[in-house]
């Protein structure tokens, strides 16, 4: 008898568990791909690139100038 109840609590505290769980998984869901949401990600991730391509662009800048000096040092040994 005891056994018969040990489990079927065990049974509802999971059920009761997993249904929480799964209610708390949609509702986050949900709530990730709402229109706001979407259209905030989206410029957030946008500026983000905006920043990410002109750091590349004044690195590629940098290293350019750098290489130019080393040839130009170069031929000018050279001469």
């Amino acid at each position: 008898m005891f056994k018969r109840l040990f489990w079927l609590a065990v049974g509802t505290g999971l059920g009761f568990g997993m249904s929480f769980w799964i209610m708390r998984t949609v509702r986050s869901t949900i709530e990730r791909y709402t229109p706001e949401r979407v259209s905030s990600d989206l410029s957030q991730a946008l500026r983000g690139l905006g920043a990410d391509i002109r750091a590349a662009v004044g690195e590629g800048r940098q290293a350019m100038a750098e290489r130019e000096t080393e040839l130009r040092e170069s031929l000018g040994t050279r001469r």
